[in-house]
């Protein structure tokens, strides 16, 4: 009655407002601590034990999301140990953006890379000099693969093709964005992965290859 009474009156020296608020929280105490108290039978010292159970796990849940921003570049680390190919942010400041990728089991560099916002697999290739994308890929990024001139000769693993080109939206790998990106789309069957070539590359402050781990700077 008292949270959704009008008065202005003030209850045991404080406001109405918040001595209801007090009310409702101590019945609703009182409740769940009944309930608990009879769930466990009477048994204070396993209640006891759940309830610091659930409250170091609601603390631990909060300090990740307080330090969510400082654990982010850990957590795509470790991503990128356990998945060969995942982009990791490992230096973001004034200098610029860093980002390693970590080489695949066959021995190719690749990228999880967004193409007009659809996530698209790609092996780094610095010998191809444009992006280079397959046509399923090329169509679940939103181009219109029926209405393009395929007029362009490329050459791939299977020999000599022809591709179209085309002007991307958007290329980005983890926190590093291109707009207005250079690319070709391969015939059907064509290419077996797509590639991340030199028109993305060059874009880039620099990248280098070092060991099992190709460095991307911007």
């Amino acid at each position: 009655m008292l949270l959704v009474g009008s008065s202005d009156g003030a209850v045991a020296g404080i406001d109405s407002w918040t001595f209801g608020s007090v009310a409702v929280g101590l019945a609703l105490l009182v409740y769940l601590s009944g309930g608990l108290f009879s769930q466990y039978g009477g048994r204070a010292g396993p209640m006891f034990r759940d309830a610091v159970t659930w409250l170091a796990l609601g603390l631990g849940l909060v300090t990740l999301y307080a330090y969510r921003d400082d654990l982010m570049p850990i957590a795509g680390r470790v991503a990128g140990e356990l998945l060969p190919g995942t982009a990791m942010n490992v230096e973001q400041g004034a200098t610029g953006v860093e980002i390693k990728i970590r080489r695949r089991l066959d021995g190719h560099f690749a990228a999880k890379v967004g193409v007009n916002g659809e996530p698209i697999t790609m092996v780094v290739d610095t010998g191809a000099s444009s992006i280079v994308l397959r046509s399923e890929d090329a169509k679940a990024a939103g181009i219109d693969i029926d209405s393009l001139s395929y007029s362009a000769p490329v050459m791939t693993a299977n020999g000599r093709t022809f591709a179209a080109r085309v002007q991307l939206e958007s290329v980005t790998i983890g926190p590093v964005e291109k707009r207005n990106v250079t690319a070709l789309v391969a015939k059907k069957g064509a290419l077996h992965q797509s590639l991340l070539g030199m028109s993305f590359l060059s874009r880039l402050r620099s990248y280098e290859f070092t060991g099992d781990l190709l460095t991307l700077r911007t």
